[in-house]
């Protein structure tokens, strides 16, 4: 089985549009009358949810006019949140079928049929001709692809000149193993996790301009705080949450991770680049 079906199969979860549903109605949630701020608990899939969303789309200063690009869209949260915070096109690209299915029909319902749009694709080959987007960005995504130098590659192709690039991945800071399961992998199999300098070089390599460079490891610490705070409560954690994507494995992935975000293994990073034009 090649790399890409195994990290598709690692993502997918066989009912989840039904399973959102359940989480949504037992919030007091009506499924037919979401909104995009309804769904952010579970459609962020990655550290910080949507404040890391909101801090990264500030970076990128995106207008109406902007045709956005999301690789490794998952369910479109960040997609959704752009398109409606800043009225621009935004399309999604993710390896995971149920993911596009999920995300098209939760952008349907939310009013942002016509301004979101989701293929079922690799990174590493995007089915859009060159400078298709004044935008693009990802948010922990590169954990799952070994070509980081390809990745960038391919992104600046189908970026226009002058086009901004928002990275926010976790990366290793540190030395000491990774213990798995982890959210984005079972095994060490299917993870890529690069160093900060590694991501710099591989930018070099495909010709885009380091804008900037963040390690966000104490605000990923205080944001687990918070979790765990509210997952300790009496009534346990919330019926919707990112814990629906993760299985029922969800705490040991985290926990995992948590303790190698502690020991220093590793930390959100967050980085913007430019291609020259």
């Amino acid at each position: 089985m090649s790399v890409e079906r195994t990290v598709e199969d690692h993502y997918s979860h066989g009912t989840l549009i039904a399973t959102i549903e359940a989480a949504l109605a037992a919030s007091g949630i009506d499924p037919e009358a979401v909104t995009v701020a309804d769904l952010a608990p579970v459609d962020e899939f990655h550290i910080g949810g949507r404040a890391a969303t909101v801090d990264l789309a500030g970076k990128l200063a995106l207008a109406p006019s902007d045709r956005a690009l999301d690789v490794g869209s998952g369910l479109g949260g960040a997609s959704r949140f752009f398109a409606d915070e800043f009225g621009c096109a935004v399309t999604g690209i993710d390896l995971t079928a149920e993911y596009v299915a999920t995300a098209r029909t939760l952008s349907e319902r939310v009013g942002l049929g016509e301004r979101n749009t989701f293929e079922h694709a690799s990174a590493l080959a995007m089915p859009f001709g060159d400078a298709s987007f004044d935008a693009a960005y990802m948010l922990h995504v590169g954990m799952n692809i070994a070509a980081k130098t390809e990745l960038f590659t391919e992104t600046a192709r189908v970026l226009v000149p002058g086009g901004r690039l928002g990275i926010y991945d976790v990366m290793r800071t540190g030395d000491g193993e990774i213990v798995y399961p982890v959210p984005w992998a079972e095994t060490g199999e299917t993870s890529f996790v690069a160093s900060p300098e590694d991501y710099r070089a591989a930018l070099e390599s495909a010709s885009l301009d380091l804008q900037e460079e963040q390690n966000r490891r104490d605000w990923a610490l205080e944001f687990f705080r918070t979790l765990r705070a509210k997952a300790a409560g009496a009534d346990g954690p919330p019926p919707l949450g990112i814990h629906i994507l993760m299985g029922e494995r969800a705490g040991k992935k985290v926990a995992n991770m948590l303790r190698c975000v502690t020991a220093g293994i590793i930390a959100p990073v967050q980085i913007i680049a430019r291609k020259p034009g």
